[in-house]
């Protein structure tokens, strides 16, 4: 799938063996929920979301001694660049910039006087590791916060601007911002806001979303709408769930706008009518269950899954593999040449089987 949208050029900042802004991929982030002192558990997470397509992890950083997971992670073979979460101490920023951390996660205003966001920027300077900057509605200033009565998308904008001057001061430009809001249109304002008053690469978010259908659809406006104006670097799914699934939702975000780098499968299923007279509703469900759970849906095909006679020869005709619905049974297709009669039973199978002869 290609896109149309012109995205804007920010400055390239180097994560691990990443670039961030500076015209490379949209690359996709989550972080772990796990305690960071439990390395197993820790790693464990890692990997699952590495292993699901995250470019990005995030970690929690609360004291000098979860540092030390970041050490051990690397010792254990992690790749994927891991970010340390850091708020209010500016020791715990130095030793994660010393210990592995590909990227800190800290407000420097946060942190105490200027002597002390010195020392951070000189540590992530000789470690060549950048800062970002994370603003949310629930964490202004309170001079901002007094300035502006409530966290309006200007206030969130001058929040991180502030900070970033606060390193800019001290020469450090090697600077990702992310303002976030739980209100998905101050976040698409705040970002639009920033991203025509500076050039520092910007990761996308809706903050507090939630879980379920509810929280994916508020992510999938607000980080949908500003990728199709060219704003965002990387993005970020927030669920109250599983981490993994934010990844799964921020890939179908990227592929649906055209930005992924790998598109994966593109599953096209009519909602179904009185004119079904198989379970397609199941069908489906059934189907992408096996996809992922076979690793099948990072291949980059066109499936479609369909319930009757009226489109669904033809949408079948139109994907690289396919089903039409009849009564109880269904027409396998292979780039509009009908391979055989399935009965229902045996549908997703046969078209499971279908994938990885054809493509596998």
């Amino acid at each position: 799938m290609k896109t149309s949208f012109d995205r804007k050029n920010t400055r390239a900042v180097r994560v691990g063996q990443l670039s961030i802004g500076g015209g490379a991929p949209i690359h996709i982030q989550s972080m772990t929920n796990t305690d960071t002192h439990d390395v197993d558990a820790t790693y464990s997470q890692v990997m699952r979301l590495a292993e699901a397509g995250a470019d990005i992890v995030r970690i929690t950083a609360p004291d000098l001694e979860a540092v030390k997971t970041f050490e051990s992670l690397i010792a254990r073979g992690v790749k994927i660049p891991l970010v340390a979460d850091i708020h209010f101490n500016h020791e715990i920023a130095i030793a994660a910039a010393e210990h592995g951390a590909s990227k800190i996660r800290i407000n420097p205003g946060n942190i105490g006087d200027d002597s002390k966001v010195f020392r951070v920027v000189e540590a992530c300077k000789a470690a060549g590791v950048p800062i970002r900057i994370g603003v949310n509605s629930g964490s202004l200033e309170k001079h901002i916060l007094e300035k502006y009565g409530a966290p309006t998308p200007e206030a969130l904008v001058e929040s991180a601007l502030y900070h970033a001057d606060l390193l800019e001061k001290f020469s450090f430009s090697n600077i990702v911002l992310s303002v976030k809001a739980s209100s998905v249109t101050d976040m698409i304002t705040a970002n639009r806001i920033l991203s025509e008053r500076t050039g520092y690469p910007l990761h996308l978010g809706v903050t507090e979303a939630g879980g379920g259908n509810s929280a994916i659809v508020k992510s999938s406006i607000g980080i949908g709408t500003l990728l199709s104006e060219g704003i965002g670097d990387t993005v970020r799914v927030s669920l109250t769930d599983d981490p993994v699934e934010e990844i799964y939702a921020a890939k179908e975000i990227l592929r649906t706008v055209g930005m992924a780098k790998n598109p994966g499968l593109d599953i096209v299923a009519c909602p179904t009518c009185g004119r079904t007279k198989i379970n397609l509703i199941g069908l489906l469900a059934d189907f992408k269950h096996k996809v992922r759970e076979e690793g099948l849906d990072s291949l980059n095909i066109k499936v479609a899954l369909m319930g009757c006679i009226v489109n669904g020869p033809g949408e079948a005709r139109e994907a690289d593999l396919g089903i039409a619905g009849g009564k109880g049974e269904g027409l396998i297709f292979r780039k509009g040449e009908i391979l055989r009669k399935v009965p229902e039973d045996r549908l997703i199978d046969e078209l499971i089987a279908e994938i990885k002869k054809t493509y596998c």
